[in-house]
């Protein structure tokens, strides 16, 4: 059923439409687009529920009330905007990870289930009560913040050269009460100094390892996420490569370094890690049984 903007309302406080009508008319919606949703009724009840400011439960509790005119003009944008594939975390503004609601927006990635493993492996590590944490590239601040939401002491940061994702996660930090997590706009570890008084314990990581190439860019969500913090060079190890040696400068004695990485990175990473002097060099594994997280830790070959 195509309906259109205009045809969809009359002129009185009330549209023409039930919260039932809308979410049918959504989900056919969903179903004619170039690429349909593969979870369209879950997309039509998040966006509702978003217009409304209502739970899902509520869309069915009382599925004869009609919406207003302004709230079906919004609902439609968003169905429109959903069927040329635009992301329900965009659409929303949000997006929940680990423990967190966090909001989000195009200036950052999606914070993903898959990352989740990422922070699961850092809170594994022998890191010391009051450990030293920086996150490189932190985005939306996801991983840095959820790693502080669990561990009070730990002393984390996050840096990311995108000014505008600085200053969401900053929101974040006051958003999620975690404001003693700090931001900074930076490239890489490029402005960090080694500090004997302040020892760094893990950088963490979920930086671009996407090759140029990969078709995948051409699918899904990444389509409308920042290209710069998905795409890196040498096949998608450019940056990888940059942190892992910029860890090896930086972390104290026995410290760690946790990096997510493609699916079929995971013996590169290792490698690499290897090659530089870190050890207990090992690669976690996702739901999917991909590689994806691999960590080492820090010797001072040089003592």
């Amino acid at each position: 059923m195509k309906v259109s903007l205009e045809a969809s309302v009359n002129s009185s406080l009330e549209s023409s439409y039930t919260r039932e009508q809308a979410l049918t008319i959504a989900k056919q919606e969903f179903a004619a687009a170039t690429s349909p949703s593969d979870s369209a009724r879950l997309d039509a009840e998040l966006l509702l529920g978003h217009v409304l400011c209502v739970a899902s439960a509520s869309l069915y509790a009382w599925p004869d009330k009609r919406i207003t005119v302004s709230q079906w003009q919004s609902f439609w944008r968003l169905v429109q905007d959903r069927c040329l594939g635009k992301p329900i975390a965009y659409l929303l503004g949000r997006q929940g990870f680990w423990t967190l609601d966090l909001q989000v927006n195009v200036s950052t990635l999606i914070p993903r289930p898959e990352t989740e493993l990422l922070v699961e492996v850092v809170l594994g590590l022998n890191l010391p009560v009051q450990a030293n944490v920086v996150d490189l590239g932190s985005g939306s601040g996801a991983i840095a913040l959820a790693l502080a939401s669990e561990h009070l002491q730990w002393n984390v940061a996050g840096v990311d050269q995108c000014p505008d994702a600085v200053s969401l996660a900053k929101t974040n930090a006051s958003k999620c009460n975690l404001e003693r997590v700090k931001f900074y706009q930076g490239n890489w570890a490029q402005g960090l100094a080694k500090e004997a008084s302040k020892p760094l314990h893990c950088v963490v990581s979920n930086p671009p390892y996407i090759d140029a190439e990969d078709p995948h860019l051409q699918q899904g969500d990444v389509r409308f996420e920042p290209i710069s913090a998905l795409v890196a060079g040498d096949y998608g190890m450019a940056d990888i490569n940059i942190i892992a040696r910029q860890a090896a400068q930086l972390l104290a004695v026995d410290g760690w370094i946790a990096l997510e990485h493609g699916y079929d990175q995971g013996l590169k990473v290792a490698h690499l890690l290897t090659s530089l002097g870190f050890y207990s060099v090992s690669t976690e594994y996702d739901y999917n049984g991909h590689p994806r997280v691999t960590v080492g830790q820090w010797q001072n070959k040089r003592a």
